[in-house]
């Protein structure tokens, strides 16, 4: 990583909230549930399906969840009434799992069932190690009820090659992604060589067994390793698909689905788009260096 992309990592906590609304703008659909219809449309129109995510953590209050669970219950509506070729994504901690992992899973529960209703899958989401266990019990006990739901495992983590081993056996819908948490090492890999590896070893396991792999990567070479293993290990396209984020890489977006492959976008929004956006920013941020470079670009050709 370069000194000024370090350099850019290290103030994002300290820049006012406007100005990494402006950079991060492209991440996120918009502050409404609208915008996030009329993104999935135009996704659609490439040929791409959705996930939509209304944006939200670390809940303290159980009223609060409460109107997540509320909030999900229109989206799921809307995806049926506007006929989105998307499902959804929840996160436990907006769900309340910071206040007790009963009142999670309760709230999920809601989410879910009312989804099987619908026809609709459900992800639930992975965020910092400190919910992994909490949420792979949660989700355990979801798969004992409705089929219509899957979960997600980061390839950072240290556990995950033998997470992936125990339910790509099971048959479960997973998604693999890098992970973006940083993790005390102990628990993770820091090397970006290293999470990769563990990427695609988690794949294999994923591919060994008998459940669908949503390949949640931005990094080409990953993508590569991908294809080169379904092909290796005889897996059909209709047991995987590829994910990226809103924003990220359109490029090889339409590659991806051009060459014929499933490629769904997550597609995030709401009014708790900050701690999204950090992160996101965080993990690249050559984004803020090309806006800056563009702005004072324009402002030097005025």
């Amino acid at each position: 990583m370069s000194v000024v992309n370090r350099l850019l990592k290290t103030a994002l906590p300290l820049t006012p909230k406007f100005i990494v609304r402006f950079f991060a703008k492209r991440y996120v659909a918009g502050d409404s549930l609208e915008d996030a219809v009329n993104t999935v449309r135009r996704l659609m129109g490439e040929g791409c399906c959705a996930t939509v995510d209304v944006l939200g953590e670390a809940v303290r209050n159980p009223e609060l969840a409460a109107q997540a669970v509320a909030a999900y219950r229109e989206v799921l509506a809307t995806i049926i009434e506007r006929k989105l070729d998307a499902n959804i994504s929840v996160k436990p901690t907006q769900m309340g799992l910071g206040i007790g992992e009963d009142l999670a899973l309760s709230n999920l529960r809601q989410v879910v069932a009312e989804a099987a209703r619908l026809g609709i899958f459900v992800r639930i989401d992975m965020e910092d190690a400190t919910t992994t266990e909490a949420t792979l019990r949660m989700y355990k006990a979801l798969r004992q009820e409705f089929s219509n739901v899957g979960v997600v495992l980061q390839a950072r983590l240290r556990r995950t090659l033998s997470d992936a081993r125990n339910l790509g056996q099971e048959g479960t819908n997973v998604r693999l992604c890098k992970g973006i948490y940083l993790e005390p090492r102990a628990i993770a890999y820091e090397e970006p060589e290293i999470i990769r590896w563990a990427f695609v070893h988690a794949l294999e396991a994923l591919f060994s067994g008998k459940g669908y792999v949503a390949i949640a990567t931005h990094d080409e070479w990953l993508i590569e390793q991908a294809l080169a293993l379904a092909e290796k290990m005889g897996v059909p396209k209709e047991r995987f698909e590829f994910q990226m984020l809103l924003g990220v890489d359109p490029a090889l977006r339409r590659i991806i689905v051009s060459a014929g492959h499933k490629l769904r976008v997550y597609v995030p929004f709401g009014s708790h788009w900050y701690p999204y956006s950090v992160r996101r920013l965080r993990e690249n941020p050559n984004i803020i260096r090309a806006g800056l470079e563009a702005f004072f670009r324009r402002r030097l050709e005025a």
